[in-house]
């Protein structure tokens, strides 16, 4: 399991230019089944993204796709857990 932590580099008149780009990603990584929850962070300084995936590796590659990443509006910081407990709405993604 996968917190991204994203960090806007830009100011935010830049970020909501391709904000609806950033959407069209998210949208296809919950499709894929690789993010499981995402939002804003408060304040709007940037944005977090709980995700899954095999490996660090394939993390890396999608963040790559954000276009957030190729305009170099953000910086991401990905950190690995590994969920050991979890509210029974949640009780899935534990690990085993």
């Amino acid at each position: 399991m996968f917190v991204i932590l994203l960090h806007y580099l830009k100011p935010l008149s830049e970020v909501d230019r391709f904000v609806a780009e950033h959407r069209a990603f998210l949208e296809r990584h919950y499709a894929s089944g690789h993010f499981l929850l995402s939002g804003r962070q408060e304040p709007r300084t940037g944005g977090v993204i709980l995700a899954r995936a095999p490996t660090r590796a394939e993390i890396e590659t999608i963040v790559l796709s954000d276009p957030f990443s190729r305009e170099k509006i953000a910086r991401y910081e990905i950190v690995e857990f590994l969920p050991s407990m979890a509210d029974t709405h949640f009780a899935q993604l534990k690990a085993p």
